[in-house]
């Protein structure tokens, strides 16, 4: 089995321990707790300076809706330029219209403005009012991937929709279910379909993560982990295994 381990942080420290730990991507959030905004220019320089891994900001101007005025679409233009001045290697975006329809017209724009960098759709594809529509859009558009719960509150509850979307994809894009992934479930949600799952630390049920992925896995599955919820002031890795940082309990005031 071959996956890679990707960790959204929140700051510099939390990034360097992720990369000791053996991260292979970064997705680079502020403020996770609104679901991540874009990281300061600062932030970014520094982490880009540091670290030889892959590095996906979030290209966010806010928190809440993914509805952007044109003062906010132009921020988002900007920090995309910036991203790609300092060597990026890819960004984390998400519009939607308000009848719950794909932005088309400026996603795309923003997808066109960040090439070559590579463009994931994050979960603002749940809010889409027609999943199998705006998936076919996504993908005239050019994003590399999608990540989804399947329209649900966790990836299991969602994995009827995210089986049926990785099917008509195909290899056109990549279908990577999140929120509530665990090793547990992970085979439910069709590695035979090489769906790329999104695995998150206690951002939905259990803090304690294991994430050591069934040998009986197919030999063809390529998994990209991503670990949130790293960002506590009291925690370090005890290991420069990043498999072993999440046998760890969390500490037991975190909330």
């Amino acid at each position: 089995m071959k996956y890679i381990i990707e960790i959204a942080t929140p700051d510099f420290a939390t990034t360097r321990s992720a990369v000791e730990g053996g991260a292979d991507r970064i997705e680079l959030c502020a403020n996770l707790a609104e679901g991540g905004t874009t990281p300061s220019r600062g932030h970014l320089v520094k982490c880009r300076e540091s670290f030889n891994v892959q590095l996906y900001p979030i290209i966010r101007p806010r928190g809440g809706d993914f509805l952007y005025s044109k003062d906010e679409f132009g921020i988002m233009a900007q920090d995309i330029e910036f991203c790609k001045e300092i060597g990026c290697d890819g960004i984390v975006v998400g519009m939607l219209n308000i009848d719950g329809t794909i932005d088309m017209i400026r996603t795309g724009d923003l997808v066109e403005q960040a090439y070559p960098l590579s463009v994931t759709f994050h979960r603002a594809f749940d809010r889409c009012l027609d999943p199998y529509a705006a998936l076919d859009e996504l993908i005239e558009i050019g994003c590399e991937r999608i990540l989804t719960s399947g329209q649900q509150r966790t990836a299991p509850e969602g994995v009827d929709l995210i089986s049926e979307l990785n099917r008509i994809a195909g290899d056109r894009i990549i279908i990577m279910p999140g929120s509530g992934v665990r090793k547990e479930n992970i085979k439910m949600l069709n590695p035979r379909d090489k769906i790329i799952a999104q695995l998150s630390s206690g951002d939905d049920d259990e803090a304690n993560m294991d994430i050591d992925l069934p040998d009986e896995t197919v030999d063809n599955y390529h998994g990209e982990l991503n670990f949130r919820d790293l960002n506590r002031s009291d925690y370090e890795p005890s290991t420069d295994d990043l498999l072993d940082m999440f046998d760890e309990d969390y500490p037991e005031d975190y909330d």
